[in-house]
C-alpha cells in the first residue's frame, strides 16, 4: 500500500519558539549564515535556508521550520507561507527520488494522460503518494517551463523532456522502480 502525503500546515495560533542550535546541524547553520550574509535582511534568505535543510533531511519538518524561522528572526507562519508556496519544498516526507510530472497545457496536448497513467500504474501510486518501499514519490507540477519539449518531468531536480513510454520505463528501471505491491 502506498503512503499518501497529507497536506499539513503550521497553525498561526500555535507559534512555537525553537532554539535553532538545538535542531539544526552546525553545517546547516554555517550554510544558512553564509546565505544570510548575501542579503540585506535575514528573512530574505528564507528559500535558501529551506533548501539547505531539505538537502540534508529530504523534507522540512515542523521542528525544522520553527528552527529556521528562529534563526532568520521571522515567524514560523511567515516561513510556512513561503514553504507551501514554493512547490519544491516538501513539508512531508518524500521518497528517495521525487518525480514531478508536468501537467501544463502543452504536456496535456502531447500525451500527458498516457504518461501519467503509465507512471501511476507502473509505480502503483497516485499523485501525492510514495511507493511502499519509500523509493519514489510522484507529484504533479503545474509547469516545468519546457513546453517545446513536452511532455516532461523533473526527477530529483533534473529535467527530462520528450517523454514516451519507453523513456519512462528506462527511467524507472534505473531507479529500481517497477510494480509496487
Amino acid at each position: 500500500m502506498s503512503k499518501v502525503i497529507p497536506i499539513k500546515q503550521v497553525q498561526a495560533y500555535a507559534e512555537q519558539t525553537v532554539d535553532y542550535r538545538q535542531v539544526l546541524s552546525q553545517s546547516e547553520i554555517d550554510a544558512i549564515e553564509h546565505e544570510c550574509a548575501l542579503y540585506e535582511s535575514r528573512p530574505a534568505a528564507a528559500i535558501d535556508a529551506l533548501q539547505i535543510v531539505q538537502r540534508e533531511r529530504r523534507w522540512i519538518s515542523d521542528e525544522s521550520l520553527y528552527a529556521i524561522a528562529d534563526m532568520l528572526g521571522m515567524s514560523a507562519t511567515a516561513l510556512e507561507g513561503i514553504a507551501t508556496f514554493y512547490n519544491l519544498i516538501y513539508r512531508q516526507p518524500v521518497g528517495q527520488h521525487v518525480i514531478h510530472l508536468c501537467n501544463s497545457i502543452s504536456c496535456w496536448l502531447n500525451d500527458f494522460q498516457t504518461i501519467a497513467d503509465h507512471l501511476r500504474n507502473t509505480l502503483n501510486v497516485e499523485f501525492g503518494q510514495t511507493t511502499s518501499d519509500g523509493n519514489i514519490t510522484l507529484l504533479p507540477n503545474v509547469c516545468l517551463g519546457c513546453c517545446n519539449k513536452a511532455p516532461a518531468l523533473m526527477l530529483d531536480g533534473e529535467l527530462i523532456e520528450n517523454l514516451d513510454i519507453a523513456s519512462i520505463d528506462k527511467l524507472l528501471q534505473s531507479l529500481g522502480g517497477g510494480k509496487n505491491e
